[in-house]
């Protein structure tokens, strides 16, 4: 399909999808056409086989900047409502997508910006960038989902702070609150995601679509059941041939095992600035 405000780039020969929210001169704010349209753009994701990976990222300097507030003035409570509805919607079908997602941030991540990277499963971030959720100032509170997972993220003190302010974090305060996995430098965006696309693509596809669901699904259940998740999930992994493979690679430091390693240390050396020996 062809887009007005997003672009769908396909990369690795089809295993990873570069999604751009591409309004850049409105900091890709979304209005209804645009919230519509980037709908179908997931679901044409969601629906490709092929496709492992997404990347959700913005146009211009910026990642997104929410709602586009000027359609504000146009609508009646009434509207409202399936509007907001529907952007939660969009965020839960992004959270349970059986790809692994990845938001690449760059500049503003604030109001519904910030809500999209919270539903993504890693969240890469330039240096510089800055989060925030300030509906608070336009006399409303979020409605994405940011009051529940921004709490269940980075606790109810921090979030509070952060919607009745109405302030800002940056990059670095961002990873360290858990809203960030790793900040890179200025200019060295794409090179930390493809870095670790690296990785995940040396991966399991089966294991890694498994271990999302049973993270998400049993962090909001009780243990009992989280730990049935783990017994289910990992039986089916066991079953399949590719783990047997695997573990008889591991069971014999086989080079496919070993290459495998050693991109992970090389991987933790460069983002972690520490690796480790054997095993």
């Amino acid at each position: 399909m062809e887009y007005k405000n997003i672009i769908i780039k396909r990369e690795r020969e089809g295993r990873v999808a570069r999604l751009t929210l591409n309004r850049p001169e409105k900091v890709n704010a979304l209005t209804e056409v645009f919230m519509h349209e980037l709908m179908e753009g997931l679901q044409e994701i969601a629906d490709d086989k092929q496709v492992r990976i997404m990347i959700l990222t913005g146009a211009g300097g910026n990642f997104c900047a929410g709602d586009d507030i000027t359609e504000f003035p146009d609508w009646e409570v009434q509207d409202h409502v399936p509007r907001v509805r529907f952007m939660q919607k969009m965020s839960n079908f992004i959270e349970e997508m059986d790809k692994v997602t990845i938001a690449a941030v760059q500049g503003f991540a604030v109001g519904g910006g910030l809500e999209l990277t919270m539903v993504c499963d890693l969240v890469f971030a330039e240096d510089g960038s800055m989060f925030g959720i300030p509906e608070i100032d336009i006399d409303t509170t979020p409605g994405w989902g940011g009051t529940q997972r921004y709490g269940r993220l980075i606790g109810r003190r921090k979030v509070k702070e952060m919607i009745f302010l109405g302030n800002l974090m940056n990059a670095q305060e961002a990873r360290d609150f858990q809203l960030v996995n790793y900040v890179v430098p200025k200019g060295k965006l794409d090179e930390g995601v493809n870095d670790t696309i690296d990785i995940l693509l040396d991966k399991n596809p089966l294991a890694l679509s498994l271990a999302k669901f049973i993270i998400n699904r049993g962090v909001e259940a009780d243990l009992a059941t989280g730990l049935g998740f783990e017994v289910l999930s990992s039986t089916i992994c066991f079953a399949d041939k590719g783990q047997r493979r695997a573990t008889a690679e591991f069971a014999k430091r086989g080079a496919g095992w070993k290459d495998r390693r050693n991109r992970v240390k090389a991987w933790m050396k460069k983002y972690q600035g520490y690796s480790y020996g054997k095993p």
